[in-house]
């Protein structure tokens, strides 16, 4: 792991650089498979799913019986803790809701805002040795709270044609419309296009590989919103002296166990914890089944040594961590100063596992510094918001005259007299 000792602040955006991948190369291949989809619908769905899963499937629909069999295969403690977080993400979302609320900005002028849930959205979730079945809660609760009309879950299938049960059932617990065993681009072109058997839909959401990722960023320039840019996962960690070694090398290595390409970076200025949490990190490494995929992981990471907090925050907000986990004496008075952030976690005993799984809040967050101007998914995610007004004889009579006036000085005359057309009759 790089430690880098109170670099010079001309130094951080080399520093504060990701691993991240370039999907450009791809955009070719991934571009004919979308097409072929968008022409020939389950036909090369069918044919892709036999190239790259190596599965040739009659139905890509999952049926309420293989949910049942699903069901019956989760272990109870499975679903008593997906139940548990399933309430917790619910009660989080909800408190989003928008109340309408209607304001006179002048006398006889009414406005306000209502939001209505975008009717169609379509989940992907990959599939492989992780099955990321809290991700189908992370998404699809809240597009259930918003009240959207069709929830469409694609993932995936292994090699004997079924879906992995915890997917299914937290499917099942969280208000999945349809599901079905597709993966990859040809997934992301069937929600996108529609084909005989899987709807079209209006915004995608949900993480995957590089070539999903370089899919979605493709239909997104034209067919179909995504919920948002996707790169490696990471996590940044602020510690001080009253920081356990114990927990600050967990939580970076549990950052680390995603992938190759992730990264986790300690930032302190405690000179004396980096000795302690290196030696914490490597005994740790020691029991992980993952540990291979972690160390890989690792050449990515930093421990970067500062003089003070204030470079400390200063750091973090040009970094824009996805996850930030503020582990020191003083955590709620750094964290008002954090303004750009995924998520931040607080404290000694909040670790960033917690709002992967079951605190509530929404692990599906901005990555490679798109925390500066994005949000992760929340309630707003599955809604666009309509603005309404209604103007009064009254209401025109006061703000007519300013319209006309600016209309005018765009020569937009059209403008103008659909006002002076009502002033008259007024």
């Amino acid at each position: 792991m790089n430690i880098i000792r109170y670099p010079p602040r001309e130094d951080w955006p080399k520093i504060i650089e990701r691993p991240a991948f370039d999907y450009s190369h791809l955009f070719e291949s991934v571009k004919n498979i979308l097409e072929d989809v968008r022409l020939n619908g389950d036909k090369a769905v069918s044919a892709y799913g036999k190239q790259f899963d190596k599965v040739v499937l009659e139905y890509f629909a999952v049926t309420p019986e293989e949910i049942d069999e699903a069901e019956r295969l989760v272990p109870d403690a499975l679903k008593d803790a997906i139940r548990l977080a399933s309430a917790n993400i619910d009660t989080f979302h909800r408190l989003q809701q928008l109340v309408p609320q209607k304001t006179e900005t002048t006398p006889g002028v009414v406005c306000w805002q209502k939001a209505v849930a975008i009717e169609k959205v379509g989940l992907y979730i990959p599939g492989g040795t992780a099955p990321l079945f809290s991700t189908v809660l992370m998404l699809a609760i809240p597009a259930r709270i918003a009240g959207c009309r069709e929830i469409i879950l694609c993932t995936p299938p292994a090699k004997d044609g079924k879906v992995h049960p915890a997917i299914l059932y937290a499917a099942r617990q969280a208000g999945v419309s349809r599901i079905f065993k597709i993966g990859g681009i040809q997934a992301i072109a069937a929600m996108t296009y529609g084909t005989e058997t899987v709807p079209d839909v209006y915004k995608i959401f949900g993480p995957g590989n590089q070539y999903v990722t370089a899919a979605k960023q493709l239909v997104a320039l034209r067919d179909v919103a995504i919920d948002m840019p996707a790169g490696p996962s990471e996590v940044e960690v602020i510690a001080d002296d009253t920081a356990n070694p114990v927990f600050v090398a967990a939580d970076m290595l549990s950052q680390a166990e995603h992938g190759a390409d992730s990264q986790a970076i300690l930032v302190t200025a405690c000179e004396n914890l980096v000795d302690n949490v290196i030696a914490e990190i490597e005994r740790q490494i020691s029991e992980l089944p993952r540990k291979e995929l972690v160390r890989q992981s690792l050449v990515h990471s930093r421990i970067i040594v500062l003089k003070d907090h204030d470079e400390v925050i200063a750091f973090t907000n040009a970094y824009a961590p996805e996850h930030l986990i503020i582990e020191t004496k003083d955590y709620a008075a750094l964290a008002e100063q954090v303004t750009n952030a995924g998520s931040v976690f607080l404290g000694h005993f909040t670790p960033e596992s917690a709002g992967d799984y079951a605190s509530g809040t929404n692990h599906t967050l901005p990555t490679n510094g798109y925390a500066r101007m994005y949000s992760g998914v929340n309630l707003d995610s599955f809604v666009k918001k309509i603005t309404f007004q209604e103007i009064s004889k009254e209401g025109i009579l006061n703000i007519g005259q300013a319209i006309e006036t600016m209309a005018q000085a765009e020569s937009l005359q059209a403008h103008s007299n659909a006002v002076s057309l009502r002033l008259i009759d007024s």
